[in-house]
């Protein structure tokens, strides 16, 4: 079926759907829940909200309304439940986002989440597609949190480390996407599950363009260097760097350690932000001033290998 108003699809992946109710007005529809990230009832509601609301902020737009999506089991204990809730609360407030209901199913493993319902003007949608030659990437958060909580759950990463990761994940992207509102942005995505290089081959896929990465410069969060270096990696990193190793090459000079950082499942991540390279300087400097410390340019868009990326 299909539908004129249908502005966002299945027809190529993105990060929310988009639908035009009106000549000005557009609705952004997207939907995630998981299961805990972090040991703390309370932060993990905050967490699993931000990850959740960040899809409407890489679509340009504000998120509106949300419902809640919890499982957790029956005989659980309801104060572990209250806790995850008054967290994402707390994070929707934050956001200016409205609760306006939920669903709960027993379940013996928890987990949580979000439909929302966001804003748009129609001609102000930010797709996943769309670089030109000459953008320059900006990166808006560090990555490893998948290879940090990997540590976690091994019990080998200690407080300070899990508290400097939760606090990654839980800032919204709020603010850079207000900032960029600015600016003549081509592309935009949220750097989530399928690591930042799966993400990248998204934007630049079946595309005319290329896309060339500087490891050096992407901000890391320092721990997820060492715990990849003792061989904790998620799954999924290994997925995501089988699915995508065909539109991926890489220098000698780039170890295994930062492929596999680069292609690291991230909850909650920065955006990644195609725009034209004279105005990329100018926002990032805006980024740092509103205290986005570890936003980094840490790419470019080519005409070399169109379709892919090399990482150098």
């Amino acid at each position: 079926m299909r539908d004129p108003n249908l502005l966002v699809g299945m027809d190529k992946p993105d990060d929310a759907g988009v639908y035009r109710i009106s000549d000005d007005t557009a609705l952004i529809l997207t939907l995630d829940f998981f299961t805990p990230v972090v040991d703390d009832p309370y932060m993990f509601g905050q967490i699993a909200v931000t990850n959740a609301l960040s899809d409407v902020y890489a679509m340009g737009g504000r998120p509106l309304t949300a419902m809640n999506i919890i499982c957790f089991p029956q005989k659980g204990d309801v104060s572990i439940l209250q806790e995850i809730l008054r967290g994402g609360y707390d994070k929707m407030a934050e956001a200016g986002t409205l609760l306006v209901g939920g669903h709960s199913v027993d379940d013996s493993e928890i987990k949580y989440g979000l439909s929302v319902t966001g804003i748009v003007h129609p001609d102000r949608i930010l797709k996943n597609i769309g670089s030109q030659v000459g953008d320059k990437l900006i990166l808006t958060k560090p990555v490893g949190t998948g290879i940090i909580s990997t540590a976690i759950k091994a019990d080998i990463a200690d407080a300070g480390v899990e508290e400097k990761v939760a606090m990654y994940m839980n800032t919204l992207n709020k603010t850079p996407a207000e900032l960029m509102e600015g600016f003549d942005v081509h592309a935009c995505t949220d750097v989530t599950g399928f690591g930042l290089l799966g993400h990248a081959c998204e934007m630049i896929e079946k595309s005319d363009v290329g896309m060339r990465i500087f490891s050096s410069r992407v901000p890391v969060i320092k721990e997820a260097l060492e715990y990849a270096s003792m061989g904790l990696i998620p799954a999924g990193a290994y997925r995501n760097e089988k699915y995508r190793e065909s539109f991926v090459e890489k220098n000698s000079s780039v170890s295994d350690d930062i492929m596999k950082i680069l292609f690291d499942p991230q909850t909650s991540g920065g955006l990644m932000i195609s725009l034209p390279s004279d105005q990329a300087d100018r926002l990032l400097v805006m980024l740092h001033d509103a205290g986005i410390t570890d936003a980094a340019i840490i790419g470019e868009i080519t005409r070399d290998h169109p379709g892919g990326i090399m990482v150098e």
